[in-house]
């Protein structure tokens, strides 16, 4: 492909982004990052040592100052990434009432079947969307628990506010915001369960997850039993009472301090932009960059419908060139895995594809880690590697 390329009348953008990293997850680390900058005395001890809890300890008060959490609400490192944080809540909480769960792309259906198929919950309604849109959020009802994705990292859609959320709500929210926080406003008396890992807008390594609980949350825990069987690393309580330690450092299961070191240096570099508007402000340029080309563009617009519920991390790319749209569905899913992998040969964008079961397109991450620039000197990359590409297709 990359020779074939050399050979077309296409010339080529004179910059390059400095980084090839597009991800959306594990995402790129932070600008200057190096192993080198990582503390490296507690590796080798153990994590339940003075330093190791010390260690974790930090990690839970920068991440609570960063993103100004409420005094009341808790935040503990836990198992599995995000998945463990999610299922944790699930497997905890859900069953004192009823659940909406909304899934409008991969992950969101993955906690529907989770619900449904292990959980086999009696009393579950779904409300789903197909890629590129939300489901109907004003059917939501708030006397029931609500279980939802703050941004589909795979769709590149996201909930525009928590304005939707009911302020006098009965039941639960349990959000998986984990390609939302740090690039996302979250109003956090909306939300009484929050969920992330540090391998997407902090550009930490994957393996942990961090769940958030609201004083509602914890009374849940406290007061209701579920029906099921508890596995180990998903039991946040002990004789009815918060194993509130978690939330202090004391983790479930063995964490690593070499990932935990990772997650320290990403905070600091955080609290060098300023915080979480620093952080805020990054990735909102890169959308903004995005969002430029475009209005432009002749050939790619943005999967999200509503421009309101695009989101600044996880950017996805539809192909809507009538030429395109013309091609068997077989030469469609094949244009941007060819486009994706012609910009690899250059080193110019390392896994832009789109998630394998999304629409075809391209997804290119836009969290704070990424610098500016980078989204912007991508982008005539972009045309030029799609010009390439449908030369070739058209040439047969």
């Amino acid at each position: 492909m990359a020779q074939n390329a050399e050979n077309t009348a296409f010339a080529k953008p004179a910059t390059r982004p400095a980084s090839p990293n597009f991800s959306s997850g594990p995402c790129k680390k932070r600008p200057g990052w190096s192993a080198s900058a990582l503390e490296t005395e507690i590796l080798g001890r153990s994590h339940r040592s003075k330093l190791g809890k010390q260690r974790l300890e930090e990690v839970i008060d920068r991440s609570r100052a960063i993103l100004n959490l409420p005094d009341d609400y808790l935040l503990g490192v836990v198992p599995a990434s995000d998945t463990g944080a999610v299922e944790m809540a699930l497997w905890s909480m859900l069953g004192a009432r009823g659940v909406d769960m909304l899934a409008w792309e991969s992950f969101g259906s993955t906690w529907v079947s989770d619900v449904i198929k292990q959980l086999k919950l009696d009393d579950v309604r779904t409300l789903e969307a197909d890629y590129g849109k939300l489901p109907d959020l004003g059917s939501v009802d708030f006397d029931r628990d609500v279980v939802f994705t703050w941004n589909g990292t795979t769709a590149g859609v996201r909930v525009p506010n928590g304005d939707w959320i009911a302020d006098d709500r009965k039941g639960l929210t349990i959000c998986d915001a984990t390609s939302a926080i740090f690039a996302m406003e979250l109003p956090w008396d909306k939300l009484d369960v929050v969920t992330y890992s540090w391998q997407k807008v902090l550009g930490g390594e994957g393996g942990h997850g961090i769940i958030i609980l609201s004083p509602r949350a914890v009374e849940r825990l406290e007061s209701h039993v579920p029906a099921w069987p508890m596995p180990k690393i998903f039991r946040m309580t002990k004789g009815g009472k918060l194993i509130d330690g978690i939330f202090r450092g004391e983790t479930i299961n063995t964490p690593s301090m070499l990932v935990v070191e990772d997650a320290i240096d990403a905070l600091k570099w955080a609290e060098g932009l300023g915080g979480l508007n620093g952080l805020l402000a990054r990735t909102r340029e890169n959308r903004a960059h995005l969002d430029a080309w475009l209005a432009t563009s002749d050939w790619a617009a943005d999967l999200a419908e509503d421009p309101a519920s695009a989101s600044n991390t996880s950017m996805c790319i539809k192909i809507v060139d009538p030429w395109a749209l013309a091609l068997s569905a077989d030469q469609q899913a094949a244009l941007p895995k060819k486009i994706s992998q012609l910009l690899e040969a250059e080193n110019v964008a390392l896994d832009i594809n789109g998630y394998r079961d999304a629409p075809a397109g391209l997804r290119i991450w836009g969290g704070a880690t990424v610098e500016p620039s980078d989204i912007k000197a991508l982008l005539p990359w972009l045309d030029w590697a799609y010009s390439v590409v449908k030369a070739e297709f058209a040439a047969g």
